[in-house]
């Protein structure tokens, strides 16, 4: 059986190709204005990854912020249901009980039984704080390019202290921080710092177990895995490619949609 998760985030759209429960094709972009377009071209990629044809697909499942703008979906779900199945997957054998993922546009925290079931969680989606898109926009603000960010605030010896994670009061407060002369690697520790206290916060009113799974683009930030497993006071894992959990997800779900209708 082939199937497809298509994981349309705010700021980058993700699919996963299964064949046999086994990836064998993915690919990344930003989404761009044309959601429907964008989700065509990375699938074209993940195909060409998995020497498939389109037509070889038996179900695709989409999910995310713009999950029912694509028309290639046969099905939708929730990013919830998408990223807890993904975890399930690539985290059975570790004992996963929490995870961590943060997106483009919002921040979720989920707790899992033993059964690896989902029996609590939180979303922030109200706001940029703590989220991809955050670290994005004050990257920009240091000029600094985002995906230097984690190594250089490993440099640091003395993060300066952020007070807010509001978007609009933490880009000026890091822009007077560059004014008076802060070290960019201190300022982004401290960036980081903030964030993590913030969804640690989070975590802690959901519930926090061992093992912790952190996924979603910003897990790639090795100052930012830094940062949440200092305020956590434990270690975490990240997989190889955490952006691509979501996707993966929605394409385990998608086998179970077409075992479904199949028996149906």
């Amino acid at each position: 059986m082939i199937t497809a998760g298509v994981d349309l985030g705010s700021t980058y759209l993700k699919v996963v190709i299964l064949k046999d429960k086994k990836r064998v094709g993915y690919g990344v972009a930003p989404t761009g204005h044309d959601h429907d377009l964008t989700s065509k071209q990375v699938l074209d990629e993940a195909l060409l990854m998995s020497d498939l044809k389109k037509d070889e697909i038996d179900y695709i499942v989409s999910t995310g912020y713009g999950r029912r703008v694509t028309s290639l979906a046969n099905e939708t779900i929730s990013e919830i249901s998408a990223n807890a199945r993904g975890v399930q997957w690539l985290g059975e054998e570790l004992g996963v009980r929490t995870i961590i993922d943060i997106g483009g546009q919002d921040t979720k925290v989920i707790a899992l039984d033993d059964d690896l079931q989902i029996i609590n969680f939180a979303m922030n989606d109200k706001c940029a704080a703590g989220t991809g898109r955050f670290l994005e926009i004050l990257a920009r603000v240091l000029d600094v390019p985002l995906d230097d960010m984690g190594a250089l605030s490993l440099k640091s010896k003395d993060p300066v202290d952020i007070t807010t994670t509001c978007l609009v009061f933490a880009k000026s407060e890091v822009a007077n921080l560059i004014f008076q002369g802060y070290k960019k690697e201190d300022i982004i520790a401290g960036i980081h710092k903030a964030v993590a206290r913030r969804l640690v916060a989070m975590a802690k009113k959901v519930g926090i177990r061992k093992v912790i799974f952190f996924d979603g683009g910003p897990a790639r930030n090795i100052g930012m895995v830094a940062a949440m497993e200092r305020e956590l006071g434990m270690k975490m894992h990240v997989p190889d490619m955490p952006q691509i959990v979501t996707a993966t997800g929605a394409a385990l779900l998608a086998v179970n949609r077409f075992e479904e209708k199949g028996s149906s």
